[in-house]
Parts: structure tokens; sequence; C-alpha cells
């Protein structure tokens, strides 16, 4: 009976006790996410380079299956000195001298143009000319520096680009007939 009595008031006790409260957390706490780290940057930066369209690399005999020609290399150069002369001449900003000489004839240009840019260019295109010349009279010594310089104004004249602006024998500027 006693051991009836402790049994009984074992349980009786037991039943004053509250039960604890458990709680199952399916996401991690803050706590242990710092211990983690975060990596919400790099998820989105995932996320946006699978979304964003990026060219596909293909391969040039796959690009002319496709009828797509390969640029040259010459739409990829800077224009040379030789490339703006003639542009320049044909838009009547500068024009070829009867004694070979490029002269600055913005007064009569169609187009905008740099001026001062034009005025180096043709200084640089004059040097270069008149250092030509130094050389030929060097090398043909039996002929006169003037002959020469007129010989290659005229085998130069010839070449010089279609509607370029020229300088006639009389003075008078217009452009260059093909």
């Amino acid at each position: 009976m006693t051991r009836l009595l402790v049994v009984s008031c074992t349980l009786a006790a037991l039943a004053c006790i509250p039960a604890p409260n458990i709680v199952m957390v399916d996401r991690a706490t803050a706590l242990e996410q710092q211990a983690a780290g975060s990596f919400d940057e790099l998820e989105r930066r995932l996320t946006r380079t699978g979304i964003v369209p990026r060219p596909v690399p293909l391969t040039p005999e796959q690009l002319e299956s496709l009828g797509i020609q390969p640029a040259t290399l010459m739409e990829e150069t800077e224009p040379t000195d030789a490339d703006r002369i003639d542009d320049l001449l044909r838009q009547h900003c500068v024009g070829e001298a009867r004694e070979g000489l490029l002269v600055d004839t913005h007064r009569d240009c169609r187009s905008a143009s740099d001026r001062a840019a034009t005025i180096a260019l043709v200084d640089r295109v004059n040097r270069a000319r008149a250092q030509l010349w130094r050389w030929m009279s060097t090398e043909r010594r039996d002929t006169a520096p003037g002959a020469l310089q007129r010989t290659w104004q005229r085998i130069h004249a010839q070449g010089i680009v279609c509607g370029a602006w020229i300088q006639h024998d009389d003075g008078t500027w217009g452009e260059k007939k093909c």
C-alpha cells in the first residue's frame, strides 16, 4: 500500500508539471544564416546571367553557310591622308594648284570641315611633296628643279580623283572632268 501511495503521489506530482512546448522550424535561424553566409547577390547575378541573351559564337564556315559575308579589313581601318585629301578635293575644301602644291580653298568648300585639321594636313602633304622634289633634283642633277616639279605635277594631275578642285593654267578653279 505504501507503494501504491508513493506511485499515486508521483503520478499526481507529474500531472501538475506542464509539458514543454516544442516548436519545429523549417528554416535556419538568423544566427545560422550569418554563419552559413549570404549568397543573395550571387544568386541574383546567376539568375540575370541565365536570362540575358548573348551572342552565340559561330565559326566563319557557319556564317558563310548562313549567307553572311565576313567584313573586309578595309572597313576597319582608318582613312589615310591620301583618302582625306581626295575627300577634301571633291568637296572643294582643298585645291590642287598649278605648281603641284595643295591650297586651302575653304571659301569654296561644299560641306563642313575642320579647317584647322585641313590646314595641318595640307601643310604636311606640301612638305612631303617639297621633300620629294628636293630628292628628285639630287637624283637628276642634269634637269632643272623647276622642270622636274612641272613634270611631276603633269603626271600627278592624271591621277587626281574625279571631281577634284583644281587650278587651270589660266588661274581659274574648276572641277576635274573624267
